[in-house]
């Protein structure tokens, strides 16, 4: 079983007040509110590309063609870059955790800086992955391996935050860490990996199995490119731990109809499947279930007991940032 601290510290309660409320109500609501939302966690420097995909009164950094407002935006030695995900959707979910998390036991948001794109959503090949997971075919690992436009533009963003003062780079994007190891080639600061965020938060805890003679097991739910991808796997089993994963029929008959529900705006049948799915992992001996989906994050009812078992990675990336900031910010 889960201790108390561990449940404390990944319980799905633990999401912001203001982020969940408005998860509760549509995913739509949330969407057209976003740009009032951005304004309200400014802390720092939120900057977005136009529709052309350039930044405003741009100018090139020398020998890189990398369009830049200006150079140095922020100068704290604690300055958090922000790669944005491939909908505003993530990004906004994680600068409230990490404004959250800051806030919680009374400390300090870091300096970040935040580069989205929106039009990486509607040219790059990831608009016809994310379309491809309502079935099941080979077109996820199809258009994971033609990933050269994705690698490009994220390096753009990677190297304009750096050229921007951050110091630290996140990126707050499940499919993103698909290409992590690309993207991160040659960055001199800082990357974090959101599965080894929270592999490491998992080791830290100092979970027992819950079948004798066997491997801590842990639980990925999350959408089929995700899964594919491996990554979550691969850090989670490099600390020790046994991965259980839906198998292809929970995929095909629970888990991409949950998202189909939950597009269509049908709660209560998106609620009862996630519970079906989460539970299809329990019953494996898992001891607790990672959602790595922003889609399926805020489903469930805060009070619902299967929430206990289940934790958020985007909030072990968020921990991480801020435990490195802290750090950073002592040292300098």
């Amino acid at each position: 079983m889960v201790d108390a601290g561990m449940t404390i510290s990944f319980h799905t309660q633990n999401r912001p007040p203001l982020l969940f409320g408005l998860l509760t109500k549509t995913r739509t609501q949330y969407r057209t509110k976003s740009s009032s939302f951005v304004a309200a966690v400014q802390v720092s420097s939120v900057l977005q590309t136009n529709e052309s995909g350039n930044l405003p009164q741009s100018k090139k950094v020398r020998n890189s063609g990398l369009p830049l407002t200006r150079c140095h935006v922020l100068s704290q030695p604690n300055t958090v870059g922000i790669i944005g995900g491939v909908s505003v959707y993530s990004s906004l979910l994680f600068l409230e955790k990490l404004v959250w998390w800051s806030l919680k036991d009374g400390g300090e948001c870091p300096p970040f800086i935040v580069c989205s794109d929106p039009t990486l959503y509607k040219e790059l090949p990831i608009r016809s992955l994310l379309h491809s997971l309502t079935r099941r075919s080979t077109s996820s690992a199809q258009i994971l391996s033609n990933n050269r436009p994705v690698i490009e533009s994220l390096c753009l963003k990677r190297a304009f935050l750096e050229h921007s003062g951050a110091q630290c780079i996140v990126m707050p994007c499940h499919l993103s860490h698909a290409w992590h190891d690309q993207i991160s080639e040659d960055c001199s600061l800082r990357f974090l990996h959101i599965g080894e965020c929270v592999a490491r938060e998992l080791r830290e805890a100092n979970l027992k199995p819950l079948e004798k003679g066997s491997n801590v097991r842990i639980g990925v739910l999350a959408a089929d490119a995700t899964l594919m991808a491996g990554f979550y796997q691969e850090k989670l089993q490099s600390q020790g731990f046994d991965v259980v994963v839906p198998d292809k029929q929970t995929m095909e008959h629970v888990v991409i109809p949950t998202i189909e529900a939950i597009k269509r705006r049908d709660m209560e049948g998106a609620r009862n499947l996630l519970s079906i799915a989460i539970q299809v992992l329990l019953v494996r001996a898992v001891n607790t279930v990672i959602i790595a989906s922003d889609e399926l994050q805020g489903v469930l009812p805060p009070d619902d007991p299967l929430l206990k078992k289940c934790i958020d990675p985007m909030d072990a990336l968020a921990r991480s940032t801020i435990k490195w900031a802290k750090a950073t910010g002592k040292s300098g």
